[in-house]
């Protein structure tokens, strides 16, 4: 995928998200994500954050977080998550067609971003949502090339992954294998759809 492809998926995923919320109920925004601590109020705020970031803000929030990157995603998404939630969905819609990374942030962790974060509001409230083969892959690969947060590499030595439903793989050893979108899962550090694969167990 290209740049354009790229932000396109990113704009499709957004709007689709967002309509999800949209239709979501007040208990349902209260339920427990796929993120440790976050309920899914906590992680729509997150994602409606990195559009509107600026490196000005970025420090101070740092800095109130002092030093540490995980403190301050997590003060981040709790002050914005006190919004009303007509205002958080408002947000993520107006972030489609809004093509500006986050401070530090690379397209591929946007892309990333967007398409985990679903799954962890959808996969807890029984909702069934699919990335787009393509940008999955894509989204695979980046996990697995980076390190921190997920530090892929490290927690899958040893293993193989193979999707079943789109040409990727990657890794040696135990054959690890399933549909694209829950290996991806399965990268980010997500234990949920790992019922999806075979070769490993939670």
């Amino acid at each position: 995928m290209d740049t354009t492809q790229i932000w396109q998926t990113i704009d499709s995923e957004r709007a689709a998200t967002a309509e999800l919320l949209a239709g979501l109920s007040d208990v349902e925004w209260t339920y427990p994500s796929l993120c440790e601590g976050w309920t899914v109020r906590e992680v729509a705020a997150h994602l409606t954050l990195a559009p509107h970031a600026t490196i000005g803000g970025a420090i101070r929030d740092f800095a109130r977080a002092r030093g540490s990157f995980n403190r301050m995603i997590d003060q981040t998404a709790r002050r914005s998550a006190r919004r009303p939630t007509a205002e958080i969905v408002a947000d993520l819609r107006g972030s489609v067609g809004v093509h500006k990374l986050a401070p530090g942030q690379k397209l591929k962790d946007c892309l990333m971003d967007i398409m985990v974060h679903t799954q962890d509001m959808a996969l807890p409230l029984g909702i069934e949502r699919h990335m787009p083969a393509e940008a999955a892959i894509v989204a695979a690969d980046h996990l697995w090339q980076i390190g921190f947060p997920f530090h892929a590499r490290r927690r899958l030595a040893g293993h193989r992954l193979v999707a079943t439903d789109a040409d990727w793989s990657t890794g040696e050893g135990t054959e690890v294998s399933g549909p694209i979108e829950a290996l991806v899962m399965l990268l980010a550090g997500r234990s949920a759809t790992i019922p999806k694969l075979t070769g490993i167990s939670a």
